[in-house]
């Protein structure tokens, strides 16, 4: 895997340039932001990862690939005409067509459309099905550097060709019971596959320290999987929570504080670890 060059917490610019003034010769990569669950923490993960890789200097586009949309409303992005998952997966749409512009220079939008949650029901009527999205791309392999996605939760055809297509796969974790089961059946998913490509990234979010359950779930499943979680815990403070009504990533609303700073950390950890398991 191509190394991804660690980034600093910058401030915003100017707007992005159209995707068709940028060409890479690398290959590029997938990291999607998945759970299961909901409300875990995808979207705060996904849009501050994304300009943060963006502000590195990588020509970076987030596709909000959740009918519900919350990536598209912190980016301030608005749903397309005719962008339905029907009419991509038949070709009458092409991804290229459907990019928006951020005010972040380097970090485009793909918005999301309601009929995503239609998703599973169109790729079910496709040939090789869990491959439609690794196709899908393609024409946006010459334009960016990274693509992250911004999955809705659960288990589908839909999770199963982001996987297939992903090159990491970074998993907020909420520290419960029900994480360690969770990703114990994702490492089990993926070998049954035999997807050992593919970059697992899992990390702690929205944690209470004052929780003994917490406290108690983090120390199992450090113990139980001492190389898997990412170091850096995200803690369920209001700074983060209020990125949504902010709609900012929060290095451009809060770029001294310590949130920030935490996904900074992130960023940095998941570029050595994907680097390491994944080298160039």
């Amino acid at each position: 895997m191509t190394e991804l060059q660690a980034a600093p917490v910058p401030v915003p610019a100017a707007a992005a340039a159209p995707p068709t003034a940028r060409r890479h010769a690398e290959p590029m990569k997938i990291i999607a932001v998945t759970n299961i669950k909901g409300g875990v923490g995808k979207t705060t993960t996904a849009v501050n990862l994304a300009y943060l890789c963006s502000a590195g200097g990588r020509a970076t586009l987030l596709w909000d690939l959740d009918p519900q949309g919350a990536s598209t409303f912190v980016l301030r992005g608005e749903p397309l005409a005719g962008a339905s998952a029907k009419k991509l997966l038949n070709g009458k749409r092409e991804l290229p067509e459907l990019v928006l512009s951020t005010d972040y220079p380097q970090l485009d939008l793909l918005p999301a459309d309601f009929s995503y949650r239609n998703f599973d029901v169109h790729l079910s009527a496709r040939k090789k099905p869990t491959e439609r999205l690794l196709k899908m791309s393609r024409p946006l392999r010459e334009i960016y550097s990274v693509m992250f996605l911004d999955c809705a939760p659960g288990i589908s055809l839909l999770s199963e060709n982001v996987l297939h297509a992903a090159d990491a796969s970074v998993v907020p974790l909420i520290p419960t019971p029900l994480s360690v089961r969770m990703l114990a059946q994702l490492r089990d998913f993926l070998a049954a596959e035999g997807w050992r490509d593919l970059a697992v990234l899992p990390f702690f979010s929205m944690v209470d320290r004052r929780r003994s359950l917490h406290r108690e779930t983090i120390e199992q499943m450090r113990a139980q999987f001492p190389s898997l979680l990412l170091a850096p815990a995200v803690p369920y403070w209001s700074e983060i929570e209020r990125m949504s009504s902010r709609r900012e990533p929060l290095p451009v609303s809060a770029p001294g504080g310590h949130a920030a700073q935490l996904y900074a950390a992130l960023w940095a950890e998941m570029q050595a670890r994907m680097n390491t398991i994944c080298p160039a």
